[in-house]
């Protein structure tokens, strides 16, 4: 199971007067996690540190990354790093904000700090999985239509969009590890009669 944000989220706590803002985000690239980071250094330009670490792609082909953005060595980019592999989550970027409250907090009040915020946006972030998904398109006759939406429903595929007219034209999105069953229950409700053209195959985020 491959499992990615199911959306950004945000999270602030405070230490000894800092600040610390954790903003996360889903992404699938690194370019867009570094343009997600840029668009968080530029909502917080004034803050005195925006400490960014992403993860993206997952198994065995990962590509990590971190920073300290001015902060010692090792306080804050890879405990934030370590807290996001924590989580199980791929295709994340995570930016840590913090304003300088007065106070200097340690090494080790730092590797704390840092660690807490990424665990706090991570508690309020969703979780969906990504899995292969086939889009098909056909036609089905309207007596058969309330039975290939209810199979639709009871397979876990997804309705993309309906167009009634002599038929109705239907688009759904079936997980590829279920089409095989979808596709034989078509079969068995339509006599054979409904038959399915693929679209396309993507990778598909579905919230858990």
């Amino acid at each position: 199971m491959f499992l990615i944000p199911a959306g950004s989220a945000r999270a602030e706590i405070a230490v000894t007067n800092s600040r610390f803002i954790a903003s996360l985000a889903p992404v699938g690239t690194v370019q867009a996690a570094r343009d997600y980071i840029a668009a968080i250094k530029r909502e917080f330009a004034g803050a005195t540190h925006n400490v960014p670490a992403f993860i993206i792609g997952g198994g065995n082909s990962v590509t990590e990354f971190c920073s300290d953005d001015g902060e010692p060595s090792g306080t804050s980019g890879r405990p934030l790093l370590a807290v996001l592999k924590g989580s199980g989550l791929g295709n994340v970027v995570v930016v840590v904000t913090r304003y300088f409250g007065g106070t200097l907090l340690g090494t080790g009040g730092l590797v704390k700090a840092y660690s807490e915020a990424g665990r706090a946006v991570l508690a309020v972030t969703g979780r969906a999985e990504l899995v292969e998904t086939r889009r098909l398109a056909c036609s089905v006759p309207y007596h058969l239509f309330e039975g290939a939406r209810m199979l639709v429903e009871q397979t876990g595929s997804v309705m993309v969009s309906e167009d009634f007219a002599e038929d109705v034209s239907i688009v759904v999105e079936v997980a590829v590890a279920g089409f095989d069953e979808f596709a034989s229950r078509l079969s068995e409700l339509s006599a054979g009669a409904v038959v399915l053209k693929l679209l396309s195959t993507q990778m598909t985020a579905r919230r858990i």
